[in-house]
């Protein structure tokens, strides 16, 4: 697993299933995310070879809920994201899954209630002991590369101090979201407190913030001089802004990660949910495309 000069895909919520994986892989993307998933969750699943659709799962026990899906066809660039406030734990949930994917991610950044209150995402940056501890319990006990994604500190100077003892845990490459844990998605990024962090290190760097057109990725790279770009909102809006060729029509996007949510059987839910984000943003849910998605129970009615 190579991380410099790459497209990546961000960890997103609901969004990085399979299907938006592949999407994104198809239009370019060299790395793509999986959703966070917390270690409780994965530590309680069976790994199993769905023979269906061609695809490995990680179910719950006791359950027919699948909490992970991979295929071998993303074997090499997919990259499982652990939340987790417990170094035993996250090497249990490592174990489980590194057979399958190409690395190991530790979310330090996500700002949400639910990560939070568990001691997990962002809560980690203040607790830059535990941090050692995951990390360095990882990469003493896995092949797998082993990576993790933090924000700004309230200054360059703690970020950097951070992100400089994460470097010494001897993990491959490190993300930073150019925003601080009270910002919001409409608070702009602050591309020079990566540029801090870029300056500081010898690992790569993958930048992350603002980037919503294929013209703001050579930008990020340029201003803060980091190897590699990774996109949330800006692919979620249009997945086809990984392509060298330029982005595409949105509708073309669209029907293409329908299909692809049909064909790996994707949850209902998650499809709509993301397809709700990509209309959204172009047009108002209430108008009748919207609304048809809404009251679609299967990917079979939205293709």
């Amino acid at each position: 697993m190579e991380y410099d000069n790459k497209l990546i895909l961000a960890p997103m919520v609901r969004v990085g299933t399979l299907p938006f994986r592949l999407l994104a892989a198809q239009y370019g993307a060299h790395i793509t995310y999986g959703e966070e998933i917390i270690d409780h969750k994965i530590i309680k699943c069976y790994r199993q070879f769905n023979e269906r659709i061609g695809c490995t799962d990680f179910v719950e026990k006791g359950t027919e809920n699948v909490v992970f899906r991979t295929c071998d066809e993303e074997k090499d660039r997919v990259v499982f994201q652990i939340g987790t406030s417990d170094a035993v734990r996250a090497l249990n949930a490592a174990q489980l899954v590194c057979g399958d994917v190409a690395a190991i991610d530790i979310n330090m950044g996500c700002p949400k209630s639910f990560s939070v209150s568990g001691g997990m995402g962002a809560a980690l940056l203040s607790k830059p002991e535990l941090i050692h501890d995951i990390l360095t319990t990882l990469r003493r006990n896995l092949s797998t590369p082993v990576t993790c994604k933090i924000r700004l500190l309230k200054s360059p100077y703690d970020t950097v101090e951070l992100a400089r003892r994460i470097e010494k845990t001897g993990v491959s490459a490190l993300a930073v979201h150019g925003r601080q844990v009270s910002d919001r998605p409409k608070d702009p990024a602050n591309w020079s407190g990566i540029a801090d962090v870029v300056s500081a290190l010898s690992i790569p760097v993958i930048a992350n913030g603002d980037v919503f057109e294929c013209d703001d990725i050579q930008h990020i790279k340029s201003t803060t001089g980091a190897s590699s770009v990774m996109v949330a909102r800006g692919a979620l809006w249009n997945a086809s802004i990984f392509s060298p060729e330029g982005k595409i029509s949105y509708e073309d996007v669209k029907r293409e990660y329908i299909r692809k949510c049909f064909l790996w059987d994707n949850d209902i839910k998650n499809t709509k949910y993301t397809l709700r984000d990509m209309i959204g943003h172009y047009s108002s849910l209430e108008l009748a495309e919207g609304k048809a998605v809404t009251k679609s129970e299967s990917n079979a009615d939205l293709a």
